[in-house]
């Protein structure tokens, strides 16, 4: 009982083939977006929209790691895999939603006036963080911004596995250069659009950096007090803390949300420290209906707006509502998950020639975020 008091240790860590608190992280994440979207000033202060970079750390977390065990069990990172593994986590159930909204709009003869005729170029080659204005398939934002991430940062694990000595450093190195580069556009963010998305991979990268700290030994032993229960239960105070304060923080800005997204981003990583660790943090994360919601999280996200439109029906704006939306979102990524999630997933796999059961980032599923 007394060891189970202390912090994780490295070799535990390593040798864990998934975390069961992350889909936790996933279902809270999920439902502070819809919650937002659809709860009313009731729910304002939770500010759920920032969550989707919560998604951001999540996912680029969630990838590297899968890289980077990859890599120390055969030697190399396959980005052929990777991409396998990808495509049929993400596509399938995002084009399907996509032509399910286009022909619901089309059936009500709103194709072209909701302007999703003018969006739907963009969503097809994943240009969704692109498009500047509403649409019926609002959410789907942050698939574009994380499918052109999968195309970089991959690939720059690829080419630095080639390091004979030095590859955590030299990783470790890159990705701060790349938060730098993101920190330096920030004052150009609330005027230009692409400033505005760069904070947006910043995220990712911040998850990133997270992974090749804590898959290394000595930066393992940085993090290392807040994977015990009580450092884990001081990170989570300290989450739901920092949840509540992002409006007066972005109020602190000037009203710019872009300079409120590093400090989150922040947050978000030590969160996810907490939750690989022990103690009760984990369990409430890993609980069953957290865990449920979670594994569903990545439909129940890009479905909400769907929902919303059958729950709009009866129930106006509200908490009421949100409640109401998440429940039929759910229903859907349930349907969803059996009937298409899985099969892709596992074909996928075969394709991949994985053999073995799904590792933490297929379970856990991409950011998606948004």
């Amino acid at each position: 009982m007394f060891l189970s008091w202390q912090p994780l240790d490295h070799a535990e860590y390593r040798a864990s083939s998934w975390f069961p608190g992350l889909a936790g992280v996933r279902a809270l994440a999920a439902l502070a977006v819809v919650f937002f979207h659809y709860g009313g000033p009731v729910v304002d202060r939770l500010q759920g929209w920032i969550a989707v970079q919560l998604f951001f750390v999540l996912s680029g977390f969630l990838i590297t790691t899968l890289a980077l065990r990859e890599e120390e069990r055969v030697g190399r990172i396959s980005l052929r895999n990777f991409y396998l593994r990808r495509v049929f986590r993400i596509m399938p159930v995002y084009f399907l939603l996509l032509g399910l909204t286009a022909l619901a709009v089309t059936v009500a003869g709103a194709y072209h006036s909701s302007r999703l005729a003018d969006a739907m170029p963009f969503y097809l080659v994943f240009g969704n963080e692109l498009v500047d204005y509403n649409t019926p398939y609002p959410t789907s934002w942050s698939l574009g911004v994380e499918e052109k991430f999968y195309l970089g940062w991959p690939a720059l694990l690829v080419l630095t596995s080639v390091a004979k000595t030095g590859k955590t450093a030299l990783r470790l190195m890159i990705g701060c250069g790349l938060v730098a580069v993101v920190l330096g556009v920030l004052p150009l963010a609330p005027s230009h659009q692409w400033a505005s998305l760069s904070v947006h991979y910043g995220s990712l990268v911040v998850g990133c950096l997270l992974a090749l700290a804590l898959h290394h030994p000595r930066g393992f032993a940085v993090f290392r007090p807040l994977t015990s229960p009580a450092g884990a239960l001081l990170v989570a105070v300290g989450f739901c803390v920092l949840q509540v304060s992002v409006k007066p923080l972005g109020q602190q800005f000037g009203g710019h949300w872009q300079f409120v997204v590093p400090v989150y981003a922040a947050g978000s990583a030590l969160l996810l420290v907490a939750v690989v660790g022990r103690g009760p943090v984990r369990r409430v994360l890993s609980s069953r209906p957290l865990t449920y919601v979670g594994d569903r999280s990545y439909a129940l996200y890009l479905s909400q707006t769907g929902a919303a439109g059958v729950t709009g029906l009866l129930l106006p704006t509200g908490l009421g509502k949100a409640v109401a939306t998440s429940a039929v979102a759910l229903l859907f990524a349930c349907v969803l998950r059996r009937w298409v999630e899985l099969p892709a997933i596992a074909f996928g796999r075969r394709l991949a020639g994985k053999g073995e059961r799904a590792p933490a980032a297929v379970r856990q599923g991409p950011a998606r975020g948004k």
